[in-house]
Parts: structure tokens; C-alpha cells; sequence
């Protein structure tokens, strides 16, 4: 989901994986492939809703992707339960939806800090907030030209989207604070959720 520039496709592609490339913007989808192209793959691209996945695209997956903080671009909670719900019904039955969000509770609480150790734009690109309140963050990125870009997103809390996960259906949900198990709630730049599909009459009671 959200391929963007198709990055991770193409990583995953050189891993072995069968892959489908989907984006809302046909002109991304579209540098996706010439990306793709350029390193000797073919993407499968479709160009899709969130909101209406299963439309779109067809068949089941043992995998759903949802990174580079894309998800925080859905204002409207009905649509992030509707969307999370599509990734659902199109896991396979012990499938898994791997999604990252930036860690807004260390923004709205303590301020914005970043180590830009795993995500980054570019050595000499600036991501910053120039507003953040609980219901908008509006991102300011600098380029090595100068040319300046804005970003609006909402401000995700770690537990209410392991909440809305839990609520939509998956069983077991797993956070990493910047790819490691362990960590202080307010140090990692990025928490990444790995939500199962698979049933486990063994598993413990969901904790947000």
C-alpha cells in the first residue's frame, strides 16, 4: 500500500516475494514502474483506494504493507477503520499487515526530535513540524535546491491505531519502536506494528 517511488517493491521483489504495487496517484505509480524498470523488475502496479481495496484488488495476501507514515494521511476515522478492515479481508487466514506510523506521542508530548537512523529523506533534506495539535501535523521538508514542501497528517497515538487494530479484527499486534523490541516510549522516530490475522486461543488479552 502507498508505494510511492515503489522502494520497498522493489527491495522485496530482489528478496524473492511476488509483489503488487498499489497507490492512490497514477503519477507515482507510474515513477514506481520506471523505478522498477531501472533496476531489471516489472511491478505490478493498481492504482487503489484504501477504503475500497477489495475493489480494486483482487485475490488474498500473506502480506500487507503500510509504510513511510502513510496511513496517517486518513483525517477521518471511519475511513481508518474502513481501510484497516479492507487489509483485513484481504489477508489470508494467518496473514500479517505491517504498518508504521511516525511516533506522534513524543511530538504532542514532548517535542520533535529525530535520529532519521532507519527513516530518512536524504542526507541534506530537513523534515520538520511547523504545527502539531491533536488533530493536525503539518510538515515542513526542505530540499538541497531550497524548494520547500508542506505536508499535512494527523497525529496517530501508538495505542489508539493498536486499538483500532485490535477492534477491526486482528488478534495479536506486536510494536517496534524504530525495529527494536524493546524501547522508551518517547525515543524511537518511528513505531512499526506487525498485526496478525491468525487466531490464537493461547494469546493473552490484548493489551493497547
Amino acid at each position: 500500500m502507498a508505494t510511492g517511488t515503489g522502494f520497498h517493491s522493489v527491495r522485496l521483489l530482489e528478496a524473492g516475494f511476488e509483489v503488487v504495487s498499489a497507490d492512490g496517484s497514477p503519477e507515482m505509480l507510474a515513477k514506481a514502474f520506471d523505478n522498477g524498470r531501472r533496476y531489471g523488475h516489472i511491478l505490478r502496479t493498481v492504482q487503489a483506494d484504501w477504503r475500497w481495496l477489495n475493489r480494486d484488488v483482487h485475490g488474498t495476501y500473506d502480506a500487507i504493507i503500510c509504510l513511510g507514515n502513510s496511513f496517517t494521511h486518513l483525517f477521518d476515522e471511519r475511513d481508518r477503520r474502513k481501510a484497516l478492515a479492507e487489509y483485513y479481508a484481504m489477508l489470508s487466514h494467518d496473514g500479517i499487515l505491517i504498518i508504521d506510523q511516525r511516533n506522534y506521542d513524543g511530538i504532542l508530548d514532548e517535542g520533535f526530535k529525530s535520529k532519521h537512523t532507519y527513516y530518512y529523506c536524504g542526507e541534506d533534506v530537513s523534515a520538520e513540524p511547523e504545527h502539531v495539535d491533536d488533530g493536525l501535523a503539518r510538515f515542513r521538508y526542505k530540499f538541497p535546491d531550497n524548494s520547500i514542501y508542506h505536508l499535512n497528517m494527523f497525529p496517530l497515538r501508538k495505542c489508539y491505531l493498536r486499538r483500532l487494530l485490535h477492534e477491526v479484527g486482528f488478534q495479536r499486534i506486536e510494536t517496534y519502536g524504530d525495529f527494536q523490541e524493546t524501547y522508551r516510549d518517547d525515543d524511537p522516530d518511528f513505531f512499526i506494528h506487525v498485526a496478525e490475522k491468525l487466531y490464537r486461543e493461547d494469546d493473552e488479552e490484548f493489551q493497547p
